[in-house]
Formats: C-alpha cells, structure tokens, sequence
C-alpha cells in the first residue's frame, strides 16, 4: 500500500542548525497510518526553517520547533485541517 502523505523535513544546514533533527525525531515519535516522514535536502527556504512540507498538498510550515510536532500531527495528519497559524507565509498568505 502506498502511502497517501508524505512529510518532509529539511535536514540541510541551515535548518539542521535551527534544530530540524529534533522535529524530525519528533514527528518519527509518533508514527501515522498512510504517512511517511523523511528527511529532505534543502528545501530552498533558508532561513525560514526548521522547515516541514506536506506532499501531496504542499502544505508548507516554518520554525517548526519539536514541541509543535503533535499539534501538526493530530490537527493536519489525521484531522486534515492545516494549522493555521504555523503555515509558511510565502507560500500560504492570511
């Protein structure tokens, strides 16, 4: 069965060094039917990070700290509501 979603998270420089390891450990804490977490290259948005995008949707998120991880996973992974007010502005203006 192939995955519905795919989460990516940058491991690159730049957001390895605004701690993307720890969101990455923190979103493979809480595994999801149907979801697959990765570890990405850079995603082009240096500076903006840790950054996390959601595929097939590209749902973009910014400055993803570990502790916001659960809120992702709960309200956008299984409720299917993006949460808003994390949402990357580039990409998702209000």
């Amino acid at each position: 069965m192939t995955p519905t979603k795919r989460v990516l998270i940058c491991t690159n420089r730049t957001c390895r060094k605004q701690g993307s390891q720890k969101v990455l450990a923190a979103f493979q804490s809480l595994p999801i039917a149907d979801v697959t977490i990765e570890s990405s290259s850079c995603l082009g948005q240096c500076g903006n990070g840790p950054m996390v995008l959601i595929l097939p949707e590209e749902t973009w998120y910014s400055q993803v700290q570990p502790g916001e991880v659960k809120t992702v996973v709960e309200r956008h992974l299984q409720g299917g509501i993006p949460v808003k007010g994390m949402l990357y502005r580039k990409f998702h203006p209000q």
